[in-house]
């Protein structure tokens, strides 16, 4: 009973994190760190390589599973599926109707979420001091930073998916948004999109090449990660209390939109007043305002509550971590 209690708690965990990868700048690692389920995601992860073909000769099936401890990634796997799912109908119809309640929400929860982080450091020294300063820095410049126009070569679709797919295991940097920032975007989900439709040479083959880098990302960066926190594990986690206190500036929840992006063209706008399409548009680039600056309902009474309801959530999911990871 107790394992099957366990498995639930992996699998609503997995959920929390499947719906925060659907929201622009909200990354799934922040859900997993605050569930108390980081380290051992990053170490599951990590289990991927060529060892497992001397586990498997050595030990069989039951040996590799136990070795990428199976149980654990395949509740996690279903429950990020239904995260997606619940997120992509749900969470992006609120982004839709109820934008800054929503973004408040996340603001509150991103600074409990930090605090939680920062103080699991157990000193802080000039590393710790200098490795928060850093990740704030870098999350910060990734929230304004201008997209770039992006490279169809092979070898940089490659480099994408690699950094792409690190960044999701990040808290405080969104995948998607770095994609955005290396003008891939429009590039690599239009061809995959394609390459699951359509099934064109061209497609399968950047489809691919992108999968490749993205295993060959998540793979490495999961190595990088555990070392870091084998051997400087309290500066590890000031960076990334670091990148989360960076990423507040994506979840303002008043925010003027300065660049659109044309999902089918990929042409960079500035202004859409007489755009006839504008289902075709994904906001690109975004200013932080005071509320009085908003041009907009900025919803003040409602948006500060649900900050609150955000950090305090936190909590809540805290104390899901301490019960199972």
């Amino acid at each position: 009973m107790s394992l099957f209690k366990g498995q639930i708690g992996l699998a609503l965990k997995g959920m929390a994190m499947g719906i925060a990868e659907v929201i622009p700048g909200v990354s799934g690692g922040t859900i997993a760190f605050i569930t108390g389920i980081y380290e051992k995601l990053i170490n599951t992860i990590k289990a991927f390589g060529p060892s497992l073909i001397g586990v498997f000769q050595n030990d069989g099936i039951s040996g590799v599973w136990e070795e990428v401890n199976g149980n654990f990634l395949v509740a996690l796997m279903v429950g990020m599926v239904g995260g997606i799912v619940i997120g992509v109908f749900g969470v992006t119809h609120l982004l839709e109707e109820f934008p800054q309640h929503l973004w408040g929400f996340f603001f509150g929860l991103i600074i409990a979420s930090a605090i939680y982080i920062g103080k699991q450091v157990s000193k802080w020294g000039a590393f710790e001091i200098v490795g928060f300063l850093v990740g704030t820095a870098v999350a910060y410049y990734i929230t304004i930073a201008s997209p770039a126009s992006g490279n169809e070569a092979l070898w940089f679709v490659f480099l994408s998916g690699m950094i792409a797919i690190s960044a999701l295991i990040l808290p405080g940097i969104s995948g998607s948004f770095i994609l955005l920032l290396m003008g891939m975007y429009t590039f690599i989900l239009p061809k995959v999109k394609e390459a699951l439709t359509t099934f064109s040479t061209e497609s399968l083959i950047i489809t691919g090449v992108f999968a490749m880098g993205c295993l060959v990302g998540i793979t490495s960066i999961s190595r990088v990660i555990s070392w870091m926190f084998d051997h400087y594990k309290n500066t590890t986690l000031a960076v990334l209390t670091g990148f989360m206190v960076g990423s507040l500036n994506k979840v303002w929840p008043w925010r003027n939109t300065t660049q659109w992006i044309d999902k089918e063209s990929g042409e960079i706008l500035s202004s859409i007043e007489n755009y006839v399409t504008p289902d075709n548009l994904k906001i690109l680039k975004e200013v932080s305002v005071s509320p009085n600056s908003f041009l907009g309902d900025p919803h003040m009474i409602p948006v500060m509550i649900l900050m609150v309801v955000g950090f305090l959530a936190v909590f809540g999911l805290e104390k899901i971590g301490s019960k199972s990871a």
